[in-house]
This record gives C-alpha cells, sequence and structure tokens, in this order.
C-alpha cells in the first residue's frame, strides 16, 4: 500500500465577481498517492489550473482541507507556504518561465539560492540534474541560445533539483512540436519510474496517455477518474 501524499476534503474555490459569486471548484475531494502519474483534463474553464495552482500552494481554497504529507496545509502562513512549496514541489510550466539574463545552470540554481544551499553545493546539484536532462554541454547558454524542448528540460532539471516529493506540470509540452513534447513526456514518465509524483494539466489525450491516471473536471466537479488498468 503506497503512502498517501495528497489528499483534498471537500475543496472549494470562489472568486467575487461585482455580486455575482463564481464558484470554480465545487466540494472536490481527491486522494494521491506517493509515485502516482496523474493527469488532470477538462475544458477550458473547468477549474483544472485553479485545482493545480492549491495543489501547488500558489492559491488557497476558499474552504476545506488539504493535507499534504499528513500536514495540514490549508492554514499556514503565506511565508510558511513558501517554504514548503519550495521543499515540496517541483513546477514545470508551458512557458518555461527561465530567467532570460541568466544561463541554464544558474536558473537551475535559483530553488537552491531560496533554500540557502551554499554556492559550491548548489553548483553541483545544478551540473548533476542538468546532466540527468542531457543538457550538460549547454549549461552556459542563455535561454534565448537554448531551443524549446531544451529550455524545457532545463525548468525540469530546476523542477527536481531540491529533491521535491511532487513534480508540478502545467500543459508541459503545450510550446513544443509532436516530436519534442513526445521526448518531453517521456523523460516525465522516466522520472515517475524513479519514484517521482507528477501530477499533469494536459488538455491533449495523446499526453494524457502517458498518466496511470486521469480524472476529469467539468464545471469544478470530477466527473471521471479511471486508472489505466480500468480502462
Amino acid at each position: 500500500m503506497k503512502k498517501k501524499l495528497i489528499q483534498l476534503n471537500n475543496i472549494n474555490k470562489s472568486y467575487q465577481n461585482g455580486d455575482q459569486e463564481l464558484r470554480v471548484l465545487k466540494d472536490i475531494d481527491l486522494e494521491v498517492a506517493e509515485g502516482e502519474f496523474l493527469a488532470i483534463m477538462g475544458p477550458s474553464g473547468s477549474g483544472k489550473s485553479t485545482l493545480m495552482n492549491i495543489i501547488g500552494l500558489l492559491d488557497r481554497s476558499s474552504s476545506g482541507d488539504y493535507f499534504l504529507d499528513e500536514t495540514e496545509v490549508s492554514h499556514l502562513s503565506d511565508k510558511k507556504l513558501a517554504q514548503v512549496r519550495n521543499k515540496e514541489i517541483g513546477f514545470v510550466f508551458q512557458q518555461f518561465f527561465l530567467l532570460a539574463k541568466l544561463n541554464a545552470l544558474q536558473n537551475v540554481e535559483l530553488p537552491l539560492i531560496y533554500a540557502g544551499v551554499p554556492t559550491s553545493k548548489r553548483q553541483g546539484l545544478a551540473k548533476q540534474f542538468l546532466e540527468k536532462v542531457e543538457l550538460s554541454e549547454r549549461m552556459h547558454h542563455l535561454p534565448s541560445e537554448l531551443s524549446g524542448g531544451q529550455k524545457q528540460r532545463v525548468a525540469i532539471a530546476r523542477a527536481l533539483v531540491n529533491n521535491p516529493s511532487i513534480i508540478l506540470a502545467d500543459e508541459p509540452t503545450g510550446a513544443l512540436d509532436t516530436k519534442t513534447g513526445q521526448q518531453i513526456m517521456e523523460l516525465l514518465t522516466e522520472l515517475n519510474r524513479e519514484g517521482k509524483t507528477i501530477i499533469m494539466v494536459t488538455h491533449e489525450p495523446e499526453i494524457a496517455e502517458y498518466a496511470q491516471r486521469k480524472i476529469v473536471l467539468r464545471d469544478g466537479v470530477i466527473t471521471e477518474d479511471s486508472r489505466k488498468e480500468d480502462i
């Protein structure tokens, strides 16, 4: 029995739009075990990005409880949330979000700077993870000198460098051509085989096929939760 890493209980998220309340997530219950590869799907406006942001501690729910590795995190201070986020969660985004004036190595070092890791150890770890994503030869190149696939590999190395419990990937192939997207998904699959928990938002069914489990959101409600062995 794998350890329960994420537990969401009765999660709701609402936004105020003038005098109207817009309910984006409605009574979401979700458990994710350690080592799962989960794809979150749904049409535009279904709430999938909001759910991802709450799981990633980038946003707070309006109500409900969120347990991360058995610790209730819904009500932590902003400072404590930032510490948990930096330690436990690595992010991979569609647009990469690399700093233009920093080379690949320096971009990968960033989470370690926030974590207070000393310079020599920091550089060693950054080099190690760039090697893991097969980018050792490009470590001193700026983002403008890298292809889309290489930028996403830098972003994955940056997400991994703090050894987080969870990798959150938001449309990780959305800005890539088909072949490069497949290479990135093979890399994420390999990381999952090594034990990383991966939660991915995608609107592409062929990308969701890489995951072991898929949930579908519609109008803020989980309407489907299936595993590969169930299909």
